[in-house]
């Protein structure tokens, strides 16, 4: 019984050494605790742009006011649009007949603005002088309500 294997005085090393790793930590722990500190170490303030110190603010500082009926809550309001700003004119630059598509150059802004042949009145070409409305696609804009000019 009095003999000890290596692999055994190993084992007895490092538990011993994971022991005293295990002290310095508590030591460690102990020494940085913020248990015990009080409220003012604790506290933190803001200042009126969102900053965050430990300094409180100044009372004698002149406060800003703010009218709080001007804050707005949710979304804007939108207001209605006249139905006559939504009619533009335009020319049609591109229209393909086989498949069903083309593109109108609008003339107020010179956008290309998708058209399928579902949105027209009436069958159209290139050149032609058109007038539409705009709606908003999956793509982006849309001509739909398309009619041609004589």
């Amino acid at each position: 019984m009095g003999q000890e294997t290596m692999g055994k005085k190993e084992r007895e090393q490092k538990k011993r050494k994971n022991q005293k790793d295990k002290a310095e930590r508590k030591k460690e722990r102990e020494a940085n605790n913020s248990k015990g500190k009080g409220l003012d170490d604790m506290m933190a303030y803001i200042d009126e742009n969102g900053n965050i110190s430990d300094t409180p603010p100044d009372p004698t500082r002149k406060r800003k006011e703010i009218d709080t009926d001007s804050i707005q809550l949710g979304a804007a309001k939108r207001e209605p649009v006249d139905p006559a700003e939504l009619i533009r004119n335009g020319t049609v630059s591109f229209f393909n007949d086989a498949k069903g598509y083309g593109f109108i150059t609008d003339n107020a802004t010179r956008q290309n603005i998708f058209v399928h042949a579902n949105n027209l009145t009436e069958t159209i070409k290139d050149r032609d002088k058109v007038q539409f409305e705009i709606e908003n696609g999956p793509k982006g804009p849309v001509a739909v309500k398309v009619v041609k000019l004589k």
